[in-house]
């Protein structure tokens, strides 16, 4: 079997309402979509994320696709390598790991997809095998106002959540707000993690950190800026709360420094920072020698990307109890089958093949016009 033909293709699906954050306003899942085909008719799909610019984006997935023709699909770790060295090593930019992880993804997602359908085997198997029989997620709420965010964490532990999420980085007093009113709203049995991306300093995470510790936090994640490992390590060396590395780690190597310096209760990882599964169970190895839990991170993505990480997330004995889900936010879905939405909060293993999906390509298309649409007006894209 050998790749025929690699097909990308630019997308934007909207969200229901805007995503906000610390760092601003996200209307919708900019993607591009990854198409494998084989000599043997086997075609596996992926995505990878489009930001900051999915003309850019397109432009070098397309170019490391160029590499793969003929190639051996069976033979990913090599292609990626090779890919990687090709366009981030080989022409004096010398590393770009985090940056070249993106782009690469999608195509090793597609590859993976392509190597469970002409087995008839999910992902999962193909990775060591499955070590749970379904996954939890946690309801992340969001809403434009302390009240807003508890009444829909609230309605999240009435579904059967029983760990709840939320975003912080709005300022000290916003933040204290957010927290005791889903604190009151939920009671004091579900867990409450919050994530203020990155936007505190030491001294306002160690401050952040006195303030919230009332309310029973069951860990702050990525409180300070990413690229200290240092920072993150002094600020959990003081913490009455569980600290957890997000942005942090984007590789095995700082997957090993973060369990080093002793700078995280748990880490964070997706398939789009890593690099695609294969790094994604890499990592999770790592820290399942350090004896750290991780925990699927999710990005602005479709239900390729939920169906990946589900498959990859499945095959890490010490993945944790709480894991992202971001389907919910997108107005529709280029996935038709299966259906993704957690059932109070878990869902089970996915056994179809490949990456366990079927393409809507109705929504496909429709995808690939609103990406067009938005370019012709001006939208960054």
């Amino acid at each position: 079997m050998k790749i025929a033909r690699i097909t990308t293709t630019p997308l934007f699906v909207p969200y229901k309402s805007p995503f906000y954050w610390a760092h601003g306003q996200i209307d919708g899942a900019e993607v591009l979509l990854v198409e494998v085909e084989t000599d043997t008719g086997v075609t596996g799909y992926g995505e990878c994320i489009a930001a900051p610019n999915g003309r850019a984006i397109k432009a070098l997935v397309d170019d490391a696709a160029a590499l793969m023709i003929g190639r051996d699909p069976y033979h990913g770790r090599v292609l990626m390598r090779e890919a990687y060295t090709t366009l981030f090593r080989a022409q004096a930019v010398c590393s770009a790991p985090r940056f070249g992880g993106q782009i690469l993804a999608g195509l090793e997602m597609a590859l993976w997809d392509v190597l469970g359908k002409s087995v008839d085997r999910p992902v999962h198997a193909l990775l060591g095998g499955a070590a749970h029989s379904e996954i939890e997620y946690f309801g992340f709420a969001m809403g434009k106002t302390p009240q807003a965010v508890a009444s829909e964490a609230k309605a999240f532990v009435a579904q059967g959540f029983t760990t709840i999420y939320i975003k912080a980085g709005f300022g000290a007093s916003r933040d204290l707000a957010t927290v005791r009113a889903v604190r009151e709203a939920i009671g004091p049995d579900p867990k409450l993690r919050i994530d203020p991306n990155e936007s505190w300093s030491q001294l306002e995470a160690k401050q952040m950190i006195a303030r919230l510790s009332p309310y029973d936090l069951e860990f702050i994640e990525q409180p300070t800026p990413a690229e200290s490992i240092a920072a993150l390590a002094q600020v959990r060396s003081t913490s009455s709360v569980a600290i957890a590395a997000d942005q942090s780690v984007f590789t095995p190597e700082e997957a090993y420094d973060v369990l080093r310096q002793n700078a995280a209760d748990l880490i964070v990882i997706g398939p789009h920072e890593c690099g695609g599964l294969a790094r994604m169970t890499d990592i999770a190895r790592v820290a399942q020698l350090g004896g750290v839990n991780i925990c699927i991170h999710g990005v602005y993505e479709t239900g390729i990307t939920a169906c990946a990480a589900h498959m990859a997330a499945a095959a890490c004995p010490n993945l944790d109890d709480g894991n992202q889900h971001m389907l919910k936010f997108l107005e529709w879905d280029i996935v038709k089958s299966p259906d993704l939405m957690p059932e109070a909060g878990r869902m089970p293993l996915l056994i179809g093949p490949g990456l366990g999906f079927t393409l809507d390509t109705e929504n496909v298309a429709r995808a690939a016009e609103l990406f067009n649409e938005r370019l012709s007006n001006g939208v960054k894209s």
